[in-house]
């Protein structure tokens, strides 16, 4: 399970730390797509094939399930994480995700999400000042 946030810099030849306590549980070869709310997740390739498990039983006859689906493969690619723990970062990934230079890693549970280090900030505060509402909306869920 990926939990915590760390802030990181994207080196000039785009490549990016995956923290220590990550890189074990990543392994050598991960999945980085676009993610929700203009950031990346970068899952295992084992929790990223069960994600497709279910992508695949999406109805096709809805569009926004096609393009969710879209969103998740077409923007996807394969990995490799190096031998001192760094991915390279595509430009399109890049650019969609308005990466700069400095980026927060924060581990959700069976994924790692990737932010610029600004929105994250943003995204951060706007959450914490609605967390009593938003509990309340998810009251159903038992948490």
């Amino acid at each position: 399970m990926f939990i915590g946030e760390y802030v990181y810099s994207i080196d000039e030849k785009k490549r990016l730390a995956i923290p220590v306590k990550f890189r074990k549980e990543l392994g050598k070869i991960a999945i980085l797509t676009k993610g929700l709310d203009e950031c990346l997740f970068l899952y295992p390739k084992k929790e990223w094939e069960k994600l497709v498990e279910k992508l695949k039983k999406l109805p096709l006859s809805q569009a926004d399930a096609r393009g969710f689906v879209r969103l998740m493969l077409a923007g996807a690619m394969e990995i490799k994480i190096d031998s001192l723990g760094r991915i390279l970062i595509p430009d399109y990934l890049k650019e969609y995700a308005k990466l700069k230079k400095r980026v927060v890693l924060t581990g959700v549970l069976n994924r790692i999400e990737i932010w610029d280090e600004e929105k994250w900030k943003e995204y951060k505060e706007k959450t914490e000042k609605e967390i009593g509402s938003i509990a309340e909306r998810l009251k159903d869920l038992q948490i």
